[in-house]
């Protein structure tokens, strides 16, 4: 390896162990930010909870495809959220022995408010940059996110 290549490959390094630190440490704050802790609703559940929001009408093996879980996992999470009044199951129209998961109106609450909560946490992480920055940075995020 030439010299050159070498200080590159190092720069890449620092670069990379910059954005890892950084990564890391907003995901920390997200991991410990739980917006329904006192509504009894877990971390795990509050994915649940997002993914039926985002995708009324989902079953099982759609939720366990979409956040990478298991079946069983999913089974579970959403009888402990069924049981709390967070989803409603009802049975898949086009096939009786599936059913299908929409949030309740105690679900639909719970997940207005966790947005909320988390638009709040990203006001400030943004709190020291000016809207040109914030735009600079969404598109950054964007750019990089798509070459994944």
């Amino acid at each position: 390896m030439d010299g050159r290549s070498d200080v590159m490959n190092q720069a890449e390094l620092a670069v990379d162990e910059r954005l890892l630190g950084l990564f890391n440490r907003v995901l920390e704050q997200a991991l410990r930010d739980n917006p329904l802790e006192d509504s009894g609703i877990t971390p795990p559940q509050l994915a649940l909870l997002d993914y039926v929001a985002a995708s009324p009408g989902c079953g099982v093996g759609e939720i366990a495809d979409g956040l990478a879980l298991t079946a069983p996992t999913v089974s579970v999470g959403m009888a402990r959220l069924e049981k709390a009044s967070v989803v409603e199951r009802q049975p898949d129209p086009e096939d009786g022995r599936a059913v299908q998961f929409f949030l309740s109106e105690r679900g639909q609450a719970l997940h207005e408010r966790a947005l909320t909560c988390r638009r709040q946490r990203v006001r400030q992480l943004l709190a020291g940059l000016t809207p040109e920055e914030e735009a600079q940075l969404v598109a950054l995020l964007e750019k990089a996110v798509d070459a994944l």
